[in-house]
């Protein structure tokens, strides 16, 4: 298996930081890397904070976290990844975006080092196709929030060694989570099963069979969710839960996967969930309200 010490990730969203995060408490150095700066400064923010969190629940000591913090540097250019042993892609759910990342990172990359992605869908073979490492690439995708959620899914490309593989497996259990490996098809398998549940609640609502409270509650109550369908989408994003619909409509071809015009509708008003204060709730007082 390749030695992994050093880690870039690729994007300073909530997935991102939630991975530098994870990497640098397991004892990995870790560099955070956005093209915008203040994305960054917002990232290293909410580590501190999550960190904090664990503090408070002593899950960590303090001094993990400041050694934790003082493992994770920050880059605004992807040159800065230069002699890291593996890169984590980790951008917007859009394959085009990902597949130009990829291609720029290989130009700037050591040749023995490996490449991830973090999607949640996107076919690992076609991504690997952008790079110029096909063998040494894999997917590894983690769950939201990253420091809290115990799975990682690993999938491995139709090019992907088992040197890769074993490595990446072996990361996984590095950082004290739990796998689940999958074959390589549209959406792998949580999204697979959790996405269409997601949108037959918005169908639901859609139809006016339910409102958004109606909807939210029976789940929980009824079959124990700890979030309701609608209130889960807007906490992922609904403009990922429609990329992620999209690539299994159009990957698998069957029209169960068909996207609800509600959410088409949502995301084209840029309602996209918790991150734009607006989705199936509003978020813009102390407490959600239901909008439908």
């Amino acid at each position: 298996m390749v030695d992994i010490r050093k880690v870039g990730i690729i994007g300073a969203g909530q997935m991102g930081n939630g991975i530098a995060h994870v990497f640098a408490l397991a004892g990995f150095n870790a560099v955070l890397n956005d093209i915008n700066d203040e994305q960054i400064d917002k990232a290293f923010s909410v580590i501190e904070q999550n960190l904090a969190r664990q503090v408070a629940k002593d899950k960590i000591s303090a001094e993990d976290a400041q050694a934790t913090l003082g493992r994770i540097g920050r880059s605004n250019q992807i040159n800065d990844l230069a002699d890291c042993h593996m890169v984590i892609e980790a951008a917007t759910e859009n394959i085009d975006l990902k597949k130009k990342i990829l291609a720029d990172l290989c130009m700037a990359l050591n040749k023995d080092a490996l490449v991830a992605t973090n999607t949640s869908s996107i076919s690992i073979t076609a991504l690997a196709s952008s790079t110029d490492r096909p063998d040494k690439f894999i997917g590894l995708h983690f769950m939201n929030p990253v420091p809290v959620m115990q799975l990682v899914e690993v999938i491995r490309g139709i090019a992907t060694s088992r040197e890769t593989f074993e490595t990446g497996k072996a990361l996984v259990t590095q950082l004290g989570k739990t796998m689940a490996v999958s074959e390589d098809f549209p959406a792998f398998i949580v999204n697979r099963i959790l996405m269409p549940m997601i949108n037959e609640a918005i169908f639901t609502l859609y139809e006016g069979v339910g409102t958004v409270s109606a909807i939210d509650t029976g789940m929980k109550l009824g079959t124990n969710h700890p979030m309701g369908p609608l209130e889960l989408a807007d906490f992922i994003g609904l403009d990922t839960c429609l990329s992620i619909m999209q690539v299994l409509y159009e990957g698998l071809s069957d029209s169960k996967y068909r996207p609800c015009p509600l959410l088409i509708k949502y995301v084209e008003a840029g309602w996209l969930g918790r991150k734009t204060g607006r989705g199936f709730y509003d978020y813009a007082g102390d407490v959600p309200v239901a909008t439908r």
